[in-house]
């Protein structure tokens, strides 16, 4: 099903509206509109009947769904929310409860490594301040102590494949100075890729006020950070060993498995279909979530997302049911 949404739909109109045309020197029409979170039309599709211009609409390239979509067979009445997009005909075959705000546990993840690949250097040193002692009861955690040092390139492979929460601190406060501006560039970069029913107050998910992201919020972040190649080779990788300097200069080993237990062959995937890799995210408030890049039989690419499911068990088979709908 070929979906839309009332933020990216295309439309002709008979004029154009909110938008400043300028004639240049040789008579050629400058449009000048940028992309507005509040405006019912800056993502629209303008087209200019004098000269019969237009103007690609901000989700061309996009899936984008408004409601409800539903698969043959598939029932995950014991998800929260879930989503299944194709990449290339830009279908979306799945969708329940996908604009819903819900909390997103460490999926949050996918945005903080999409900054740090952004904004930061593999090879940047990072050092572990005092905030990375986290006490949060349950949080996953990889046991830096103040004054670890590792560069950005090792902390994203423990941030994405074993998903610790102390590395998330590392990060962001490397990256940007301190995890208030980090998180500030997070929802302004999210804002930017249309992810506009999202708001994040921390680098790594554990459960705030006021932290939360939509499904379809998740697709649209989730398939940025698949276009940088860092990205692609962390989240395919089942585990990871390394070395990284204390405080006092000595070596610190450290070896970790992904938490995504398609890679780690604990559930088989459809026979017809490969997992390339994802993110999984689990807290009390957002239950057991799961984030696939997976391939078909044709090699097409396809993003699936279930959210807030009441087990892994549950979670892992209704994924299976999910990337089922794969031909």
């Amino acid at each position: 099903m070929k979906c839309t949404n009332r933020r990216f739909i295309r439309r002709r109109l008979p004029v154009l509206l909110a938008i400043c045309v300028c004639l240049t020197g040789c008579g050629s029409p400058k449009y000048d509109m940028a992309y507005e979170l509040n405006s019912e039309i800056s993502s629209f599709q303008l087209l200019n009947i004098t000269n019969q211009e237009t103007l690609d609409a901000f989700a061309a390239d996009l899936c984008v769904v408004n409601k409800d979509v539903k698969a043959p067979g598939v029932d995950l009445s014991g998800a929260g929310a879930a989503g299944l997009f194709n990449l290339k005909t830009l279908d979306t075959l799945y969708a329940k409860n996908v604009n819903i705000q819900i909390n997103p546990a460490s999926l949050t993840k996918v945005m903080t490594a999409l900054i740090a690949i952004k904004y930061g250097s593999p090879d940047q040193m990072l050092t572990a301040s005092e905030n990375v002692l986290i006490t949060e009861p349950g949080a996953q955690l990889c046991g830096l102590k103040p004054g670890d040092q590792m560069t950005l390139e090792q902390a994203l492979y423990i941030l994405l494949i074993f998903s610790a929460n102390d590395v998330a601190v590392m990060i962001a406060e490397g990256v940007s100075g301190s995890v208030e501006d980090f998180v500030a560039l997070m929802n302004t970069e999210a804002a930017k890729l249309g992810a506009t029913n999202c708001n994040f107050t921390n680098p790594n998910g554990l459960t705030e006020e006021n932290h939360y992201m939509t499904t379809y919020d998740l697709y649209l972040i989730f398939q940025e950070a698949i276009k940088y190649d860092l990205f692609n080779r962390i989240i395919q990788t089942p585990s990871y060993s390394t070395v990284y300097k204390d405080k006092d200069g000595e070596d610190r080993s450290l070896e970790v498995n992904t938490t995504n237990l398609y890679l780690r062959g604990t559930y088989e995937m459809p026979a017809n279909v490969k997992v390339i890799g994802g993110k999984t995210g689990t807290t009390n408030a957002a239950g057991h979530c799961l984030m696939l890049l997976s391939t078909g039989s044709d090699g097409t690419p396809y993003i699936s997302i279930i959210m807030k499911e009441s087990s892994g068990e549950d979670l892992y088979a209704d994924m299976t049911k999910l990337l089922g709908v794969i031909k």
